[in-house]
């Protein structure tokens, strides 16, 4: 009895071996319902937060058309994905809120030449709940708030929302805003309390839940919240700069040539005309260069 719990305990582990191993990427065989075995090809994309939802749309339609490759999101602050990759986690193609990351992954030979592409636009806005009764007007005045959701330095929107307050006069200039703490950023704006947040997400989901009374996201992530949140400003891009998004393959020593052709053919997928209609709807600008 002993001899066969033994041997059943190590098929067990053998399967969820073989189980954890197929969930890394590249390709393995499945069986459709027919019962006929095929190949399906898995492409690791690294997307920043902000581009959570129109992912899961672009996800949806090429799996449908592609129905052998399986499109496998994660979503994150753009700082954090960047860390992931940097320490080995399986990526295909990259998707940033801001140029520095992809940019720390050109400088170290990550990127499949030829392959990085600038695709939209954003916007800075200052939300609040539609019933607040907040003081605050926009970002100049954002002091007046008894709590701000803002994310950190290492955030592309948290980046972004310093760089504003800098040109505004509400912060000392920086070499790097980006380096701006939370805490600095609390002591020269008066001692206001800050929650600190580490994507946009959990910025529009602070003050959705009236956790903070204000707080800094994208125009992209207020789409289908405007019954929860209410936009006080959009901020210009004469204060916050540009806000580019670019996109690029990364090189991926696990990927096979079906893993690495696919993850290419999203890229190309997700850069056309007809993608751009989508961007749109979900609020961001896909005038760029």
């Amino acid at each position: 009895m002993l001899k066969k719990l033994f041997v059943l305990i190590i098929a067990m582990m053998m399967l969820l071996s073989l189980a954890a191993c197929g969930s890394e990427g590249g390709s393995e065989e499945t069986s459709d319902q027919g019962g006929e075995s095929r190949t399906e090809t898995s492409v690791n994309v690294f997307a920043a937060a902000s581009l959570g939802n129109v992912m899961e749309e672009f996800e949806k339609s090429y799996e449908e058309a592609n129905p052998d490759v399986d499109i496998v999101i994660n979503a994150d602050s753009s700082g954090a994905l960047l860390t992931q990759i940097q320490e080995g986690a399986p990526c295909d193609v990259f998707f940033s809120a801001a140029q520095k990351q992809m940019d720390e992954l050109q400088d170290a030979g990550m990127l499949v030449d030829g392959t990085r592409v600038n695709v939209v636009n954003n916007q800075l806005v200052v939300i609040t709940q539609p019933d607040s009764g907040t003081e605050v007007t926009g970002l100049a005045d954002i002091a007046k708030a008894k709590s701000i959701a803002l994310a950190d330095g290492s955030v592309p929107v948290g980046k972004y929302t310093r760089q504003a307050m800098i040109e505004l006069g509400l912060l000392k200039a920086a070499d790097d805003p980006a380096a701006i703490t939370t805490e600095e950023v609390s002591e020269q704006l008066g001692g206001v309390e800050i929650s600190e947040q580490g994507n946009v997400s959990k910025v529009l989901t602070a003050v959705e839940e009236a956790s903070c009374e204000v707080g800094t996201t994208y125009l992209s992530d207020t789409v289908g919240h405007e019954d929860s949140i209410k936009i006080l400003e959009t901020v210009g891009y004469d204060v916050t700069g540009d806000i580019i998004y670019p996109v690029a393959q990364v090189t991926n020593p696990d990927a096979d040539d079906a893993e690495s052709a696919a993850a290419a053919d999203f890229i190309s997928y997700i850069t056309n005309d007809d993608a751009k209609k989508l961007y749109q709807q979900y609020g961001f600008d896909t005038d760029v260069e």
